[in-house]
C-alpha cells in the first residue's frame, strides 16, 4: 500500500511491551509546551488565539464520527460517497475541517478488519473524533500495531478469526483514516440516532467492534 498501509495475517509469539499509559510527560508534550510559551513570549501568537484553537479542538468529539457511521449504515448512497471521499461526505453533515488533511474511510467487512495507527507520532482524524486517546500516542501501540496487530487487538478484547485479513493503515501528516465498522446484527429496527449511540471512538479506530444487545421484551 502506498499510504504506508500494512496487511497482516499472522501472529508473533514473543514478549512485547504492554500498551499502558505513561504518567510522565513525553518528549513531544514537553516540546509543545516549550514552543507554545516561546511563541507567546515573542508575540507571534497570543494566548487568546491559542485558547480559541484549543476550544475548537475540544468541541470535536467521537459523536461526530458516530453520526457519520450511522448515516452510512442507513443510507447506501451516502456510504458510497463516504468511501469515495471521506472529507466531502463529512462536510455534507456539517462537519468542518480546519486543516488540509484528507480523510480516507476504511470499511470493515466479514473478510477484512481495519486498524488505524500513526507510527511516527499521533496523526489522527481529529475533526471527526476529537483528541486521540493516550494509548494511541504511546510507542508500544505505534510499533506493535504494525508488527503484531492480532496480539494488540486481543489486548483490547477483540478476537479476529484467522480467516479474516487485518489491514493496518498508517496515518500521515496529510492523510488520516476513519474505520467504518460492521453494523451489528439485530439493529435493523434502530433509528439513525440510536445507531449513532452504539458507535464508539475505539470502534472507529478499529481496536474494537460495535456491539449491540437487544433488550429482552
Amino acid at each position: 500500500m502506498t499510504d504506508r498501509g500494512h496487511d497482516h495475517d499472522h501472529d508473533h509469539d514473543h514478549p512485547h511491551e504492554a500498551i499502558t499509559a505513561d504518567e510522565h510527560p513525553g518528549y513531544y508534550e514537553i516540546m509543545e509546551t516549550a514552543v507554545r510559551e516561546l511563541l507567546v513570549e515573542r508575540k507571534l501568537f497570543g494566548a487568546d488565539e491559542i485558547r480559541r484553537q484549543i476550544e475548537v479542538l475540544d468541541s470535536r468529539t467521537p459523536a461526530l464520527g458516530a453520526k457519520v457511521v450511522a448515516r452510512a449504515w442507513m443510507d447506501p448512497a451516502y456510504k458510497e460517497r463516504l468511501l469515495e471521499n471521506g472529507r466531502t461526505a463529512c462536510e455534507e453533515l456539517g462537519i468542518t475541517f480546519y486543516d488540509d488533511t484528507q480523510l480516507i474511510v476504511l470499511e470493515n467487512t466479514v473478510d477484512v478488519h481495519n486498524l488505524i495507527v500513526c507510527t511516527l507520532c499521533s496523526c489522527y482524524p481529529r475533526p471527526v473524533l476529537g483528541l486521540p486517546p493516550d494509548w494511541y500516542k504511546l510507542k508500544p501501540y505505534r510499533a506493535r500495531a504494525v508488527h503484531e496487530p492480532r496480539a494488540v487487538l486481543e489486548e483490547f478484547g477483540t478476537h479476529i478469526p484467522d480467516d479474516v485479513e487485518i489491514r493496518v493503515s498508517d496515518s500521515t501528516a496529510v492523510i488520516r483514516y476513519l474505520v467504518l465498522p460492521l453494523r451489528p446484527a439485530g439493529t435493523e429496527a434502530l433509528s439513525e440516532e440510536e445507531l449513532a449511540d452504539l458507535v464508539t471512538r475505539d470502534a472507529m479506530i478499529g481496536v474494537i467492534p460495535v456491539s449491540y444487545e437487544k433488550e429482552a421484551v
